[in-house]
């Protein structure tokens, strides 16, 4: 399997207030079970909180599970040197829904920049001030109509071009393994389809496995041939597009709180009643 989590669960501790030492510990995610084959396109659903981030930065080696095992690419991170961790997060490209590019950074250096695990600390040290591939990089960028803002800073760009920088940085990077959390929340819906419809193809053509989270349930649902159900930190459901039901997607987001207050809210209201005109005394 390219990806294998059995048995993983990731712990927060906080203070419960500023003065107190006592620590209240809670489940981000909590006995997961995955296996994810080489080339798959899996979507991730659920509401927010539901721990889909803190999966995607399990996936990427970002964050260290408290419990289970995990293989990322055939390899067990969290065994191996940090030498050789590093060379494993080179093969994996994580697109952030709010992409950390410093503002006063040449989106040319930015994406160019997918590649610095690849290459030695000189060369990416040469590639910051000169970089080496500029056709390259703006074959990328063309492929999400950003080829005409090479140059520009990326403090110059608006939300939606940044995601689509952060999505060309990582294609730059041919990876094995494509993470994407919430990768297209700042664009247009028609904009945002085609993005991830881009995505899906560039990850074919290469063979790379792509994880999406999302949280527009019709572009999961109607992109993805797999699509993973999380809530409260715990897998839902794990299935086929085509075998999800209206009554699983309605337990993944209900929402008790909101209902209980939608009720009330109604039964404080007085029942409409139709308005009966005066009549005019004869």
């Amino acid at each position: 399997m390219n990806i294998a989590l059995r048995g993983v669960g990731v712990i927060f501790t906080r203070a419960t207030t500023a003065l107190q030492h006592q620590a209240q510990v809670k489940p981000a995610l909590e006995n997961i079970a995955l296996a994810i084959k080489e080339g798959e396109q899996v979507a991730i659903i659920g509401p927010s909180g539901a721990g889909k981030s803190t999966l995607l930065r399990l996936l990427a080696t970002a964050q260290r599970p408290d419990t289970g095992n995990i293989s990322i690419l055939n390899t067990s991170p969290w065994s191996i040197s940090s030498g050789v961790r590093q060379k494993l997060r080179a093969r994996i490209g994580l697109v952030q829904q709010s992409p950390p590019l410093p503002p006063r950074q040449r989106v040319v250096t930015a994406v160019a920049a997918g590649r610095a695990g690849q290459w030695s600390r000189l060369k990416g040290l040469l590639n910051f001030f000169y970089p080496m591939d500029i056709p390259g990089v703006r074959a990328t960028l063309a492929k999400l109509d950003l080829g005409d803002k090479l140059f520009e800073r990326c403090d110059q760009l608006s939300g939606g071009q940044l995601q689509r920088v952060a999505i060309a940085r990582a294609l730059y990077q041919q990876p094995a393994l494509i993470l994407a959390d919430e990768p297209v929340s700042a664009m247009d819906p028609v904009l945002a389809e085609h993005t991830l419809n881009l995505l899906k193809q560039e990850a074919g053509q290469h063979s790379a496995t792509l994880v999406v989270s999302l949280h527009n349930l019709e572009l999961a649902m109607r992109l993805f041939p797999r699509v993973i159900g999380l809530r409260d930190g715990a897998i839902l459901f794990d299935k086929p597009v085509e075998e999800i039901t209206a009554g699983e997607l309605d337990q993944l987001y209900a929402n008790e709180q909101l209902q209980a207050a939608v009720n009330h809210i109604g039964q404080d209201q007085p029942q409409w009643q139709p308005l009966t005109p005066p009549r005019c005394q004869p």
